[in-house]
This record gives C-alpha cells, sequence and structure tokens, in this order.
C-alpha cells in the first residue's frame, strides 16, 4: 500500500531528474528551434518583431513547462476545478473587457501579453473532466444525472468562445472534452444523440455564423470559385506546398512566402512556408516530431498509477493529435480554414502558453507516476 506523504518525501531532486522522459523533452526542443528558424524565414531572413518575440516567448514559455514538471500530480488534481474556473471567468472578461480585432474579441490585454483565454480552456476542460471522471465510478459514469456537470462544463465554455466569435477554436476545446467522456467510458450512444441533435440544429447553427464564416466553408467546397478574394490562401497554400517538391526549395528559399504571396504564413500557415523550404522530406520531419511527442504522452498514461493522470495523458495526448491534424489539414485543403494555430511551431503566445502548460501537466505525472491520487 502507497503512503502518499512517505512517496513524497523519497523523491528528491535527483529522483525527479531521473524519472522525467528526456525523449518529450528533446522533441519539444527541436521542435521548438526548428519553429524559430520557420519563424525567422517569415520575417524575410531578418531579426524582427515575430522572430525575436517567438524565440523570447519559447525560451520563457519551455522554463515555465520544466517548472510546471515538478508540480506534483496531486496538485493537478486537486486545483483541477479551480483552474477551469479560472480560466473560465477570463473568458467572461473578454466578453466584457476584451480586445477587438478584426470583427472578433478574443483577447485580454494585459500589457506585457495579449492573453487568449480560448486557448487556455482547451487544457482548463480537460483538467476538469479528467478530476470529474476519476472520482465517478464506472457503474455510475452512464447515468444520466453523472452526465449533467460534464454537458454544462463542455457547452459553457464553448458558447463564449462561438461568440468570440471564433467557432474553430470552440470545436477544438469541445473535441478535447468529447475525448475524455469517451476515454471514460461513456457509451457511443450518447455521441450518437449529441451528433443528431447536432444535425438538427446546424441549419439554426448556420444561420448564425458571420459571413466570413460561411465564406470559409464555400471556399472549402470550392476553392475556384473567389480565387483572387476567401479562395486565395488555400490556393497560395497548396501552390507553396506542392512548388517545394521532395527536398524543398531551400532554407530562406521560398518564393511564394518572399514574394508575399502567402498570407498568415507566421501563424496558421507556418507548415505551408516549411513545407515549402523543405519540401515532402521536411514535413516527414515535423510529422514524425509531432508523431513522437504524443507517443510519449500516450507512454506516460500508460505507467502513470493515477485514474486522474490517464485520463489526462490520454486525452490531452489525443487532443494534441487533433490540434495537429486540423492545421495541416486545414492548409492542404482538406479542411475549412478555421484559425487552428499548429501547437510550438506557429506565433501566438497564448497557444504556445496552452501547450507547454499541457505538456507540464503530463510531465508532472510521469515524474509522480507512482504516486496516488484521491
Amino acid at each position: 500500500m502507497f503512503q502518499p506523504r512517505s512517496i513524497q518525501s523519497s523523491l528528491s531532486l535527483k529522483d525527479k531528474l531521473f524519472s522525467m522522459d528526456y525523449i518529450l523533452i528533446l522533441s519539444i526542443l527541436i521542435l521548438g528551434i526548428t519553429s524559430m528558424f520557420a519563424m525567422y524565414s517569415t520575417d524575410g531572413g531578418e531579426f524582427k518583431y515575430h522572430t525575436k518575440s517567438h524565440i523570447l516567448r519559447f525560451i520563457i514559455f519551455f522554463s515555465m513547462f520544466l517548472l510546471f514538471s515538478f508540480i506534483q500530480i496531486r496538485f493537478w488534481h486537486n486545483a483541477s476545478y479551480l483552474i477551469y474556473i479560472f480560466f473560465f471567468l477570463l473568458l467572461l472578461g473578454v466578453k466584457y473587457f476584451g480586445i477587438s480585432s478584426s470583427g472578433s474579441k478574443r483577447w485580454l490585454d494585459f500589457f506585457v501579453l495579449n492573453l487568449q483565454p480560448s486557448e487556455l480552456m482547451k487544457i482548463g476542460l480537460i483538467l476538469f473532466l479528467s478530476k470529474y471522471y476519476h472520482r465517478v465510478s464506472i457503474e455510475n459514469i452512464n447515468r444520466l444525472k453523472f452526465l449533467f456537470t460534464p454537458i454544462v462544463a463542455l457547452i459553457a465554455p464553448v458558447l463564449l468562445v462561438v461568440m468570440q466569435p471564433d467557432l474553430g477554436t470552440s470545436l477544438l476545446i469541445a473535441a478535447g472534452g468529447l475525448v475524455v467522456a469517451w476515454l471514460a467510458g461513456v457509451k457511443l450512444k450518447f455521441f450518437g444523440y449529441a451528433f443528431l441533435s447536432f444535425i438538427a440544429l446546424l441549419p439554426f447553427a448556420i444561420s448564425l455564423l458571420k459571413p466570413y464564416q460561411k465564406s470559409r466553408i464555400l471556399t472549402f467546397l470550392n476553392p475556384d470559385r473567389d480565387p483572387l478574394g476567401a479562395g486565395y490562401q488555400i490556393i497560395q497554400s497548396k501552390i507553396a506546398i506542392g512548388s517545394g517538391g521532395l527536398f524543398g526549395k531551400g532554407f530562406l528559399q521560398g518564393s511564394q512566402s518572399y514574394l508575399d504571396y502567402l498570407p498568415e504564413k507566421h501563424t496558421d500557415f507556418i507548415f505551408t512556408l516549411f513545407s515549402e523550404e523543405f519540401g515532402f522530406s521536411g514535413s516527414i520531419f515535423i510529422l514524425l516530431l509531432y508523431g513522437l511527442i504524443i507517443s510519449r504522452l500516450i507512454k506516460i498514461g500508460n505507467i502513470t498509477r493515477s485514474n486522474f493522470g490517464k485520463l489526462y495523458c490520454y486525452s490531452f495526448g489525443t487532443a494534441f493529435f487533433i490540434y495537429v491534424a486540423v492545421n495541416m489539414g486545414m492548409v492542404l485543403g482538406l479542411l475549412p480554414i478555421v484559425g487552428s494555430p499548429l501547437p510550438i511551431m506557429s506565433y501566438g503566445g497564448s497557444s504556445m502558453m496552452a501547450i507547454m502548460l499541457g505538456l507540464g501537466i503530463a510531465m508532472s505525472c510521469r515524474i509522480y507516476k507512482d504516486t496516488p491520487v484521491n
């Protein structure tokens, strides 16, 4: 029988250092360094604002990832509901005090950082539901009274994000929450009911979409309908990726990027720029890095003792995969453009902060894998 206090005291700094997943750390470092070179390329081969800011943010948030790794898993379990409530209050703050840009109100001005709370809610919801299902017995998971709290916890932030409006991020938040419920053992029939309800409400939801959101859907179905307008971005993205060939045009040699044919190349379309310069082989390299990170998250879930840790790692690993798949599917024209950043690679402090927070909690599950969570 494990004694919580004895386990905590037996973990010296040396024990903690040896317990870390250095393959995961190395993968994150390599991806971060790669992102710095990609950002340097977006700035035309000069150390301009985006490059300097991205490097500084990676250093700060990577350090934060290491710091969070040493916080006991029991803390993350005990604080899960409070973390969720805090992020939810930040989302409410956006509604009343947020900064508007390009017709959307998604950020809070904290002077040193324009924070996008919806990115943090991706982690907050996974934490909340991991703790909730950790405390619910398998016999009760599919009882209606135990489904009410998760539904409210999922729908409330999603609605707030939809009203910003940010349909893409709201869908990613919902996806993370649904993954936790599915892994916890919620029956497929409930997902079926939810899907049927979604289909029934779809016409009403479409009527509420902003004109640019409707345009994105139509552009996805037929990019050539407006090649110089709504379809311009995705057409240029596919041209850039295709022109990269097997080995790419070379670092700082991307014509679509350097001739400014490719909008938003430092944010959602950073993979497009990288693929043009390093080709199919470079794209495979990035995919392998992401695959390695996801596999390490799943492995941590396999070895951690607590059900909370398992649920969190499996869910975050699956959500991480969804974030990568949605961004790459978007820039390849396989999905509508939804404004989904590529984890760590894309420019954006809120996204990187959220991902590093998520990775730090996962590493905590690794270091304190034998610590029971009550």
